[in-house]
């Protein structure tokens, strides 16, 4: 097995899996394995205040994904439907078969 096809098996199998490290979460009507990073938000959040105007507050959420189970690499602008509720993408990479995807929603 190459380091590559290796690598797809952990991504599955230990980084997203349910049992480990990762939750089902609903993600545009689909269940499938996240793992939500609120630790790297929280060390980004040290160097920037948080956004708001007139009583409207950015609610940021960092999550790791199979890119098997989400499909394309979404777009920044894009809307995401995360547990019910409308993120929009701000950042989205592709991590050697996992997406890190960064969304905000206004909350108010």
């Amino acid at each position: 097995m190459t380091f590559k096809e290796q690598l797809k098996v952990d991504n599955r199998n230990v980084f997203l899996n349910p049992e480990e490290f990762a939750d089902i979460h609903t993600i545009n009507d689909k269940d499938m394995p996240c793992s939500v990073d609120n630790y790297e938000l929280l060390e980004r959040e040290k160097h920037l205040k948080g956004e708001h105007s007139d009583g409207v507050y950015k609610k940021q959420l960092m999550i790791f994904v199979n890119a098997e189970d989400f499909g394309a690499l979404p777009a920044i602008g894009r809307l995401v439907i995360f547990d019910k509720k409308n993120y929009v993408v701000t950042d989205a990479v592709d991590e050697s078969g996992i997406y890190s995807i960064t969304m905000e929603l206004n909350k108010t």
